[in-house]
């Protein structure tokens, strides 16, 4: 277990309180940090954005602290930072990057309309996102062992957690466009949300008062509690769970579900393995 905690801390996907998939950005207050090989077709909005090595954004990237952008990756439209920049080896970037503070540039940068930075310019190679986003987490959540990661990650959306500090995490190798939004293991999606799309992951949690235009799939459980509306279908080769006072306007499809009464599906409901209807509390 310890060993799959070390490498496996990564695939979790968090999108905390009142996050925003819009037509064209993924909005936010928190920190963003985006894994390796990611291939995002939206904008980028929060405080601090981190972007992983060999990563993929269509569009911009609007940070109102850093942004620090790994090697190799490509960037669709401008890169604005209100604070500082770092550019690793290799990046591409196809509209203009505009820094109001220092700027730490690595070798052969591609800048399609030029760059403005206020602060300092230094031409060396920044240290390797991976590397650093996982010195920011260890520091955000205050422990020394990298080996805690995934077992902390795992319960940080959890009603008995602090989440006021949460980043909004996308795991390496997810896909993100106007149709889809796919990561490879769990998902977590906070209070409030706002999203656009058919959503794919190992498995789902949806907190309080979220509305997803889309369906969601899983491997594993999907839960889905009060003041959620889903419209779409919900599938999954596990069990569902819709609790007191969530709305599924689609289809629900799974091994098994768990409704409660005043809980509310439009669709028609198959489960092989049965259904159990909660009351109360």
């Amino acid at each position: 277990m310890k060993e799959r905690a070390a490498k496996n801390w990564h695939n979790h996907c968090l999108l905390p309180d009142g996050t925003e998939l819009q037509e064209h950005s993924i909005k936010t207050d928190r920190d963003i940090v985006i894994g390796e090989f990611c291939q995002i077709d939206y904008g980028l909005r929060g405080a601090d954005v981190y972007v992983g090595e060999s990563s993929k954004i269509r569009e911009y990237i609007w940070a109102n602290g850093d942004a620090r952008i790994g090697n190799w990756c490509e960037i669709g439209n401008d890169v604005i930072t209100k604070e500082d920049a770092y550019i690793g080896e290799g990046v591409r970037i196809n509209g203009k990057l505009e820094v109001n503070g220092a700027l730490d540039i690595g070798e052969n940068v591609e800048i399609k309309e030029g760059f403005e930075a206020k602060g300092n310019i230094e031409v060396r190679n920044p240290m390797p996102v991976f590397l650093y986003i996982i010195i920011y987490l260890m520091t955000l959540l205050r422990i020394e062992n990298e080996k805690e990661l995934d077992r902390i990650l795992d319960g940080l959306l959890s009603e008995d957690e602090d989440t006021t500090k949460i980043p909004l995490m996308i795991p390496s190798r997810s896909k993100l466009n106007m149709k889809l939004f796919s990561v490879p293991s769990t998902m977590k999606i906070g209070k409030k949300c706002r999203l656009h799309g058919n959503i794919r992951a190992g498995s789902i949690d949806v907190q309080q008062d979220t509305v997803i235009f889309g369906s969601l799939r899983a491997r594993n459980r999907i839960s889905i509690v009060d003041g959620v509306t889903v419209h779409g279908n919900v599938e999954s080769q596990s069990t569902v769970y819709v609790r007191r006072g969530a709305h599924i306007l689609g289809d629900v499809i799974a091994r098994s579900i768990v409704l409660h009464e005043d809980a509310r599906i439009d669709g028609t409901i198959t489960a092989p393995h049965g259904m159990r209807i909660e009351r109360g509390a």
